[in-house]
């Protein structure tokens, strides 16, 4: 097919390729790869982000856009509104991944013809790094993605739950692949730069913010001494990370490492770890705990929802400092072979980037069909929020709930 001939895709919220960190970076890698050859890919860029040294025109195939804004934080309200306006004079469908930019889709289908796709991002607006004004305009902006959008996306049947709640939309559920990920050998100059490799440790990836509940795993791991605790992140980026690094980081029980960009070297530290330990509490499904799931890592999760929903209730699941303790403690073989088996499985089964993007693929081609967006009644909304709250599913409530 000639290219002139392929719809084109616009791929809109994210920092850019090459990917580093973050799920929707490494989403947009394997759509690429992936759907390059059906599509005339456009990718939007952060330009503060890749400095013209390292910029490229194309990627796999894809088009790059750059723009001179940050894509992160609430700069990013800007960086995706000015992405989104260039798309709609450029593309046919507009693959929006989250919904800082979304205030200007009312605009973009009254005015256009273009598809919107977006991926809702988890709900966004109850994360802890957010100020109460941008609370309040991500929750705004949220109600707007749904309700303006062709096609609402979840990467979790529990924000498929709570969208069809609260919006009565029938969201799609997508999430993410973790087949990415390897299992290299431990080498001889690794164990000389983490001497921690020759024994079993637990392990933890993440954003160094409160919502990821680093503070209570790390005095956790500094009360117990069954195994040391390896936590990888950008403790450099807030006074939250700068105060926990200074507070912990000579602890004897505990490493703390600086952001690992590359793949091979992250996979060696995580793929040899006894259990991963996995402390989101907002979100939905997230890349970090599918690609551990992937590699057969038994793990301890904080028990919301999402995090449940994602490991099937297989793995074991903690709400405070305490409960960590005894769910480490807790831990044997018999556990550990039974758990890394079982999420092993259901990574297999479900979080693989072949059908993550095969499933993106039908969505763009009913999109461009022009269905009518399909909604939902849920009974959810006339349950009281007591009820939700004591079954451990809150999320769900909204202006129904009594």
């Amino acid at each position: 097919m000639r290219a002139k001939d392929k719809k084109r895709v616009a791929i809109i919220g994210t920092v850019g390729v090459p990917a580093n960190y973050g799920g929707f970076e490494t989403l947009t890698e394997h759509l690429i790869s992936d759907l390059g050859n059906t599509y005339d890919i456009t990718v939007y860029c952060s330009g503060k982000t890749y400095g013209k040294e390292v910029r490229k025109k194309e990627y796999k195939g894809a088009n790059l856009k750059y723009l001179p804004i940050e894509a992160n934080g609430i700069q990013s309200i800007f960086y995706d509104s000015l992405s989104i306006f260039h798309a709609m004079f450029t593309s046919d469908v507009l693959l929006i991944l989250g919904v800082a930019g979304a205030w200007m889709l009312p605009f973009v289908k009254l005015f256009t013809n273009k598809k919107i796709i977006i991926s809702i991002d988890g709900i966004e607006w109850k994360r802890d790094k957010w100020n109460l004004l941008a609370q309040w305009y991500l929750f705004w902006a949220e109600s707007i993605a749904v309700k303006y959008s062709h096609i609402d996306i979840s990467d979790n049947e529990a924000i498929q739950d709570y969208t069809a709640a609260r919006y009565g939309s029938l969201s799609r559920i997508i999430e993410y692949g973790a087949d990415h990920t390897m299992n290299p050998k431990i080498t001889k100059s690794a164990i000389e730069q983490y001497p921690f490799l020759v024994g079993g440790y637990a392990f933890k990836v993440c954003r160094i913010e409160p919502e990821n509940n680093v503070h209570v795993v790390l005095e956790a791991f500094s009360i117990m001494e069954k195994m040391p605790l390896v936590m990888v992140g950008n403790w450099g980026k807030s006074e939250y990370g700068k105060n926990l690094k200074a507070k912990y980081q000579n602890h004897s029980n505990i490493f703390i490492l600086d952001p690992i960009y590359d793949q091979k070297q992250l996979d060696m530290l995580r793929s040899n770890a006894s259990v991963y330990i996995h402390g989101h509490s907002a979100g939905g499904t997230n890349p970090s705990l599918v690609e551990a799931m992937y590699l057969g890592l038994p793990i301890i999760a904080y028990g919301v929802s999402y995090n449940r929903v994602t490991t099937e209730n297989r793995a074991l699941y903690f709400y405070s400092c305490e409960d960590l303790i005894a769910q480490v403690e807790s831990l044997g073989p018999t556990i550990l072979k039974e758990m890394s088996q079982n999420l092993q499985a259901i990574a297999k089964r479900r979080y693989t980037w072949k059908n993550v993007a095969f499933k993106y693929h039908l969505l763009v081609q009913e999109a461009l069909t022009g269905q009518k967006k399909m909604s939902v009644i849920p009974n959810a909304a006339n349950v009281s929020y007591q009820t939700l709250l004591d079954k451990g599913v809150a999320h769900l409530k909204t202006s129904n709930n009594i």
